[in-house]
C-alpha cells in the first residue's frame, strides 16, 4: 500500500473521531508538523479547534520511538496531576495506530542551544519554573506495571550506545565508561521519568510552562537521571562550537535548589551529572557517525567534535573530584 493510500486512511479515521467530537463542523487536512524524531506527527483542524496526532508511520510496528500509544498513556496518566501535558482527546490501536491531543501553543526554546532573542530574564524564569515541574513529574504516583531502570541499567544502555561510536570519535570514551563501572550508586525509589527533561522539550507561554511534550522515552526510574540531564543545559561553556551566552540563566546549584524545594540532596547526584555527559557525548557520536557513514547528510554535524570530547573530558573530572 502506498504512503499516499495510507494518510488518506489515517486521514479518515482521525477526521471520523473528530467528527464525533465536532458534529457539524468541518475538518482540515491532515499537515505534516516539523521536527520529531519518533513516528508521524501532524496538525488538523475541527472548526476553530486545533489538534496535533501522532501517528505510527506506514509498514512500521508501534515499538521503541514509534510506540505512539505508549505515548497516549503517559500522558493520560499526567492528565489530573500538576504537570502541564496536552489533553489526549482520542486514541485508535487499529493498525497503523494513532492518537490526538489538544494543540498547546507556546515557544519551546532551549536557550544555550536554540537559535533565539529571547530576553534573557525569561529564559532564567522559565527554567527556574521548569524545576517544580520536574519535582512534580517525580511525584507522580505509578500506574502501570514497568520494570524500573537503575542507575546500572541505564549506565548500560548508554555504554552499547556509547561503544558503537567508533573510538576516534569519542576521545577519553572508555575511561570515563570505567570510572562510572566503578562507582555505580544504590538506586532510590523509582518515580515517573520524562527522559530528556528541558527546556527545548516544554511548550512555555511567557514565563510559564504550559505543556511537556516529546514523551517517546519515557519510563519509571531513578529520578537522578532526569535530574542531571535538565541541569546540564544551565551553562553555554558545556557545549564548545554550539552553545550561545545567555547572561543570568540559573547555575547548576540555583536550578537544584529550586528543584528541591527545601528537602535534602539526593545521594550521588555528581554520579548523575556525569552520566548525563556521557549520555549526551554518546547522542552525538551516534549522530555524527551516521552523517560521516552517510547514512544522514548533514554537515552541522561536522561542530560536533568539541562538545563530544568536552562532555567526556568534565564527566571524568565530575568522577575524580568525588573517588
Amino acid at each position: 500500500m502506498s504512503t499516499t493510500t495510507e494518510l488518506t486512511d489515517l486521514e479518515r479515521r482521525v477526521r471520523g473521531r473528530l467528527a464525533e467530537r465536532h458534529p457539524g463542523e468541518e475538518c482540515g487536512d491532515l499537515r505534516t508538523l516539523p521536527g520529531g524524531h519518533s513516528g508521524l506527527t501532524y496538525s488538523i483542524t475541527a472548526g476553530p479547534v486545533s489538534y496535533v496526532v501522532k501517528a505510527v508511520p506506514p509498514g512500521r510496528r508501534a515499538v521503541g520511538r514509534n510506540d505512539v500509544l505508549r505515548q497516549a498513556r503517559v500522558l493520560r496518566t499526567l492528565a489530573a496531576s500538576p504537570v502541564p501535558v496536552p489533553e489526549v482527546i482520542a486514541v485508535d490501536e487499529d493498525e497503523p495506530a494513532w492518537f490526538a491531543m489538544e494543540f498547546v501553543d507556546g515557544e519551546a526554546v532551549e536557550p544555550v542551544l536554540d537559535e533565539h532573542r529571547l530576553d534573557p530574564g525569561l529564559c532564567r524564569r522559565r527554567m527556574l519554573a521548569l524545576a517544580g515541574v520536574l519535582r512534580d513529574l517525580h511525584g507522580t504516583t505509578r500506574t502501570e506495571t514497568v520494570e524500573p531502570l537503575d542507575p546500572a541499567g541505564e549506565l548500560e544502555r548508554w555504554s552499547r550506545t556509547m561503544r558503537a561510536v567508533p573510538p576516534g570519535l569519542r576521545p577519553g570514551g572508555e575511561d570515563v565508561l570505567a570510572a562510572l563501572a566503578a562507582h555505580i550508586p544504590d538506586g532510590i525509589p523509582p518515580t515517573l521519568t520524562h527522559g530528556d527533561f528541558r527546556l527545548g522539550n516544554v511548550l512555555c507561554q511567557g514565563e510559564r510552562p504550559a505543556a511537556v511534550v516529546d514523551w517517546e522515552i519515557w519510563g519509571y526510574g531513578d529520578p537522578r537521571i532526569d535530574l542531571g540531564w535538565f541541569l546540564l543545559f544551565t551553562d553555554h561553556h558545556d557545549f564548545p562550537r554550539l552553545g550561545r551566552a545567555v547572561p543570568g540563566l540559573p547555575t547548576e546549584e540555583e536550578l537544584l535548589t529550586a528543584y528541591l524545594d527545601g528537602q535534602p540532596e539526593p545521594p550521588a547526584l555528581d554520579w548523575f551529572r556525569a552520566l548525563a555527559r556521557t549520555k549526551m557525548a554518546a547522542i552525538m557520536g551516534h549522530n555524527l557517525r551516521r552523517h560521516r557513514e552517510g547514512r544522514h547528510h548533514d554537515p552541522d554535524q561536522e561542530r560536533l567534535p568539541p562538545t563530544i570530547a568536552a562532555m567526556i573530558r568534565t564527566a571524568r573530572d565530575i568522577l575524580a573530584r568525588r573517588s
